[in-house]
């Protein structure tokens, strides 16, 4: 087998392989007389089939299987005597018409091919200490626990009818049937009878609950709203719609009761408890919330550490998925670029940053995980699939045997436990000063000049499914 480096493009390699037909015929030689005695032809003997009348039988099959062998073995070796760590599953060019591929399987060609491959950068990851990091903390208020606590009473309360002609107000329960619509067309799902709306809930559609204060039983009214853009409906999500409502009831609520007994409808034993237990999650909510702008600024810090070329299929693969995914949200909104006073192809420029940043992120996280021989424990993996099996219930026993009979599909729940650790790694040698902020700084949205990083925060590593879910092992 000869192998011939024909192209050295920055991370693209390309290499001609050649196979002499005699290698081929070789070894398949060898292994039709390795048949001999594990075949049974009629009118033969086990062991007495000629191998001239084995290749007649199986000479092709033996030949196609050892082509495939030769191609493997030509993609480790190059990759082995290369040392090269590759981006992409390497692309394969025969070139060759039906008529070429009958005389190799006839052992009248050699086998030969092109092997394009793109390979990873190389860097120096370098030290990571001294990375200065403001950590955002906020205190839980007994405020906040308060509120928590009367939310959950209020779930618990009764109502009852208010007087005739009694408008409706926040904290009141309206009890309406409504028929949607879209462009003047019943939707499906659109139609519901007796439906209790507690006012102030903001369980309904955005705007929908709002337009029901100051009504009174009897009353009918056209409702005018607009489906979220990540309304879980595509056919629904961003379109405005109609309900027209028929007011039945309107009930006021009766005393909030915030006492021992209600800790024990939740199966606590005493209001201090259930305090207690609001208060931690809240507190691990606020936790949440600032770790997350704790790693948007490690990845901003990381992102104006390094820079370096980025395999072009690679690149390519993550733009064309955050494109599709700016797409299907613009369609489903029903927004034009113009709306969003920008054009398509200003769009693209910027997404393009976007996904050249989740590229560049996923490789600088993975080799900092890589060199730090940082790795994803089997236990933490089998956590994972535990995790997953509860979000389906009664379906447990299948995503358990459908993530331990795919290994790819555990090294996708792999990489994100990854990145965490790899994160955590970095933070550990990191310099970060923690700052008192209210509860409203610590989840307030970044703003427009910073959304596209912040939107490249969301899923740095997609490049781990060519190196990092390997690392993560």
């Amino acid at each position: 087998m000869q192998v011939t480096q024909t192209l050295a493009d920055g991370l693209k390699r390309e290499f001609k392989v050649v196979v002499p037909a005699a290698d081929i015929a070789s070894r398949a030689d060898a292994q039709l007389e390795d048949m001999k005695t594990k075949v049974r032809v009629n009118g033969f003997r086990p062991g007495k089939v000629p191998v001239a009348h084995l290749r007649r039988l199986y000479g092709r099959s033996v030949t196609a299987d050892i082509v495939n062998n030769f191609v493997g073995e030509a993609n480790r070796k190059i990759v082995d005597d290369n040392q090269i760590k590759l981006a992409m599953e390497p692309k394969l060019d025969f070139g060759a018409d039906d008529e070429g591929v009958t005389k190799v399987l006839d052992g009248k060609a050699d086998l030969a091919w092109t092997v394009a491959v793109e390979v990873l950068p190389t860097f120096e990851v370098g030290d990571v200490t001294g990375i200065k990091i403001g950590k955002p903390v906020a205190d839980v208020e007994d405020s906040e626990v308060q509120s928590r606590l009367e939310d959950l009473a209020r779930r618990n309360v009764t109502y009852s009818d208010k007087k005739a002609k009694s408008k409706a107000e926040s904290r009141d329960r309206v009890i309406v049937d409504f028929v949607g619509k879209i462009d003047d067309v019943e939707f499906e799902g659109g139609k519901g009878e007796d439906i209790s709306v507690d006012l102030g809930s903001n369980t309904f559609i955005p705007g929908f609950e709002d337009q029901l204060i100051g009504v009174t039983a009897g009353e009918e009214k056209i409702i005018d709203v607009t489906f979220p853009v990540n309304y879980a409906s595509d056919t629904l999500a961003g379109k405005a719609a109609t309900f027209d409502v028929k007011v039945k009831a309107v009930q006021a609520p009766g005393e909030l009761v915030v006492d021992d007994e209600l800790a024990k409808s939740v199966g606590l034993e005493s209001l201090d408890k259930l305090k207690e237990v609001i208060k931690t999650s809240i507190e691990n909510e606020y936790a949440s919330a600032s770790r997350s702008k704790v790693k948007r600024q490690l990845l901003d810090a990381l992102d104006a550490k390094y820079s370096f070329d980025l395999p072009p299929t690679l690149f390519q693969q993550e733009f064309d998925n955050v494109w599709q995914q700016v797409e299907r949200e613009m369609a489903q909104s029903g927004r034009t670029f113009e709306e969003e006073n920008t054009t398509e192809e200003a769009a693209k420029e910027d997404y393009r940053k976007i996904a050249a940043r989740r590229v560049r992120l996923g490789l600088v996280l993975a080799e900092i995980g890589e060199s730090n021989k940082i790795q994803v424990t089997e236990e933490e993996a089998t956590r994972a699939v535990i995790d997953r099996a509860r979000q389906f219930p009664g379906q447990e026993r299948q995503i358990w045997e459908f993530y331990t009979k795919n290994p790819q599909a555990i090294a996708e729940l792999r990489a994100p436990i990854f990145e965490d650790k790899v994160v955590d790694y970095i933070l550990g040698q990191a310099e970060i000063t923690e700052n008192k902020v209210s509860k409203e700084e610590l989840f307030k949205e970044d703003d427009e000049e910073t959304a596209p990083a912040a939107a490249a925060e969301e899923k740095p590593a997609k490049a781990k499914k060519a190196k990092a879910a390997k690392a993560a092992e």
